[in-house]
């Protein structure tokens, strides 16, 4: 079968940004986790990951807001999502468009109709799916930390689902890291990652989606500077305050 993510990592710099980028997390996991993580330190991951991506979404709401159970309506998704979304780290290997469709099916619980949650807008938007679950089915020897990238910006430009794409995308991005041994313990907070990066996330997004073979090039190289903003953000550097 052929490696769908081959050509990719093939092109220029592409490898390297990403071997590099893993170097550093992986420094920073052992390092700094020989301090001992713990499950708060996760939780605090989560919540700085829902902040980050509800912010993207459109919400106005401060981190300090969400941390108080305050947020705006976004945040209170995003957080709500964030509360169960490791449990679906071991659905997302194993079933991920169960996966996708229960991310969905939360975080918009209380926006649409039943009938609405977890299931693709048309045709066009449950093929994209599929391509989607392909490529986390597919025998790849790319980096898991490419695969993540290409899950991410598939959903978040395909728009697959009838609200709350782009916190999906994020949730599944975060759920491939974890579940393909990237970051067990969820310690990095890539959605903070693109935050910090917004202009050139959303640049890099409409490249991905309009630019052909460039675009995705651009995307890739992109996402990997932000997985290494995402590890920054890490309660394990950041301690919360």
């Amino acid at each position: 079968m052929t490696d769908p993510l081959a050509w990719l990592s093939g092109l220029e710099g592409v490898s390297s940004a990403y071997a590099a980028t893993r170097d550093g997390i992986d420094v920073m996991l052992r390092d700094r986790g020989l301090r001992r993580t713990s499950p708060e330190m996760t939780a605090e991951s989560l919540l700085r990951g829902a902040h980050a991506s509800a912010v993207l979404e459109g919400s106005g709401s401060t981190l300090a807001q969400v941390r108080e159970g305050e947020g705006d309506a976004i945040a209170e998704d995003a957080v709500r999502l964030s509360a169960v979304e490791l449990s679906l780290a071991p659905l997302m290997k194993q079933a991920p468009m169960q996966a996708l469709a229960r991310l969905h099916s939360v975080v918009a619980a209380t926006s649409l109709p039943a009938e609405e949650l977890g299931r693709p807008r048309d045709g066009a938007s449950a093929q994209r799916l599929r391509g989607v679950t392909d490529l986390l089915l597919a025998d790849t020897g790319a980096p898991a930390l490419l695969v993540a990238a290409m899950v991410h910006a598939d959903l978040a430009t395909a728009l697959p689902f009838a609200s709350h794409n782009g916190i999906v995308a994020r949730a599944a991005e975060r759920l491939v890291l974890v579940s393909r041994g990237v970051d067990a313990k969820s310690l990095v907070v890539p959605e903070a990652g693109h935050l910090a990066l917004r202009p050139q996330y959303e640049s890099n997004l409409r490249a991905y989606r309009d630019g052909g073979e460039r675009g995705v090039q651009s995307w890739a190289l992109y996402a990997a500077e932000a997985y290494t903003a995402g590890a920054e953000a890490s309660p394990l550097r950041r301690p919360a305050g």
